[in-house]
């Protein structure tokens, strides 16, 4: 299946630390932006993608760093307090797949920390080499771009870093800089892009999008004799539903919207969906770019007055729902429209746990009993977000859905879950197909894990909340023996679950209210 070697699994539930070695994953990186790519996100594109750099490339780039550490007072702060003790040498998933030295967070991070002592701190600029100080050289800059697209901003490094170091903040800046010298990503920027122009990472236009969600209420018709909406660009409703594209096209995503309708159907809450903003994710985190986030997140903004809700609800996303739990108020609020009763945002899972509580939804647990499962937690809701009122509620609060839905449950290994969980290997940005040899070793880890319960425990599927994890899981797990089914939406079990039981009229869409569409 694969041009290189795949790590072995033992089904021990753990990898055994590799031993060191140099350059392994050494290369030219994920392919390079096309200008017009960057141009469309105000990021230059005089960079020539057959080697020659610009003049005047390395004033830029040091002075983007400049603005970064003056900007963000934490990112100086991580530069500068390093003691290289090795807490986070053997935590990264990638150096764990790949053995590369450079893959060791605290040797990724030294990639910009070289760079920075030498033109901003005192004993970099006269005493270089006692310091470790590098110049910012055309290799460098290589190893940056190579490198830092070889992590996926995960932070488990940070869990266990004594001093608090994010890695994942370094790598952004990194990938920052090297967009200000024309030196961006493809995969990334081209996505941003597609939001920018037409609402969404996979490009789909509003026709689209309409035509996917009345075949959508038709097949859910044909299968449970019951009408269950849809609802797109409608003014009005209670709820504003802020889902991740890849929900309106393919498996095991659209199950989860299927899911998503259903509780929302049942309860009785009115909501919509937009095309202004028919995308949760947020690639602009990314890339390490608070403008282009901020440009992002103001779709939301827009699409929550345009429609006259009173509450945003964001579906099954890692990295969007980290954005909007820790940015969204930021970055396009205040939203002081909105009825400030509930959580501003709130997520999916927050929904339909509540009114499970409540008892507002019947349950059929033997309709997920052909399934043992186990949950992935995913990189950015379990270190970068939180769910309910209380801390920890991220872990509990999918695993309470779960177990309220299905009859059987496994966690994986406790240093595989909740805030030491592994990565999918395919976050950050790197869920692109140029850098499928560093997602398969990537995923080592979580497919160890995974193998242990399915020997041990008789697991059949895993559940995710992150677009990316399942669309990396069913790429990739199928390298370790897996199949791709075995990847389920966790509102996909609540789908299956659900009993529906109320009738209510079909009101007429938008767009079609004398029954012809345009």
């Amino acid at each position: 299946m694969a041009d290189y070697e795949v790590p072995k699994l033992t089904g021990e539930g753990y990898c055994e630390v590799p031993a060191v070695r140099d350059d392994v994953m050494k290369g030219k990186g994920p392919y390079i932006a096309k200008p017009d790519f960057q141009t469309a996100l105000h990021f230059p594109a005089d960079f020539d993608a057959a080697g020659s750099l610009v003049p005047n490339w390395k004033e830029r780039a040091l002075d983007k760093m400049a603005d970064l550490k003056g900007r963000y007072r934490s990112l100086q702060v991580f530069l500068d307090i390093c003691v290289k003790c090795g807490a986070c040498t053997d935590k990264c998933h990638y150096f764990i797949g790949t053995s590369d030295a450079k893959n060791m967070p605290v040797a990724r991070q030294d990639l910009l920390r070289k760079v920075y002592r030498r033109y901003f701190t005192f004993a970099g600029k006269y005493f270089p080499k006692l310091v470790g100080a590098t110049d910012l050289t055309e290799e460098v800059l290589a190893d940056w771009y190579n490198y830092y697209h070889q992590c996926s901003q995960c932070r488990r490094c940070s869990v266990f870093c004594p001093y608090g170091i994010d890695t994942a903040e370094i790598s952004m800046a990194a990938r920052e800089i090297l967009d200000h010298v024309g030196y961006g990503q493809k995969y990334c920027n081209e996505i941003i892009g597609k939001v920018f122009k037409i609402g969404n990472n996979l490009g789909l236009p509003g026709p689209a999008l309409f035509d996917t969600v009345e075949g959508l209420e038709e097949d859910v018709e044909a299968d449970t004799g019951i009408k269950v909406r849809f609802p797109l660009d409608e003014d009005g409703a209670e709820v504003l539903l802020v889902t991740p594209s890849a929900d309106f096209f393919a498996e095991p995503h659209i199950d989860g919207l299927i899911g998503y309708a259903k509780v929302f159907h049942e309860t009785g809450v009115t909501w919509t969906m937009s095309t202004i903003a028919s995308e949760a994710g947020n690639f602009g985190m990314f890339i390490g770019s608070y403008e282009t986030m901020r440009r992002v997140s103001l779709r939301v903004r827009e699409a929550a007055i345009k429609h006259k809700v009173k509450r945003i609800v964001f579906g099954e996303c890692g990295h969007a729902w980290r954005v909007a739990y820790s940015f969204l108020n930021t970055l396009a609020g205040p939203f002081d429209f909105l009825d400030q009763r509930y959580p501003i945002p709130q997520h999916i899972l927050e929904f339909t746990w509540s009114h499970i509580q409540a008892g507002n939804l019947q349950i059929d647990k033997t309709e997920n009993d052909d399934k043992v499962l186990t949950f992935h937690d995913s990189c950015n809701v379990a270190r970068g977000s939180r769910m309910g009122d209380y801390p920890g509620g991220q872990f509990d609060i999918p695993r309470n859905v779960i177990r309220a839905v299905c009859n059987n449950f496994v966690d994986m290994p406790a240093d595989t879950i909740h805030d030491a969980t592994f990565c999918c290997g395919g976050g950050g940005g790197l869920l692109t197909d140029d850098l499928m040899e560093i997602r398969v070793k990537g995923i080592q880890p979580r497919a160890e894990a995974l193998k242990h319960v399915s020997i041990n425990n008789g697991v059949t599927h895993m559940a995710a909340i992150c677009a990316i994890c399942k669309s990396q899981f069913t790429k990739v797990l199928p390298y370790y023996g897996f199949t791709m089914d075995q990847i389920v939406s966790v509102h996909q079990l609540v789908s299956n679950a659900l009993v529906l039981q109320r009738q209510v009229s079909v009101q007429a869409r938008p767009d079609d209210e004398d029954g012809d569409e345009d």
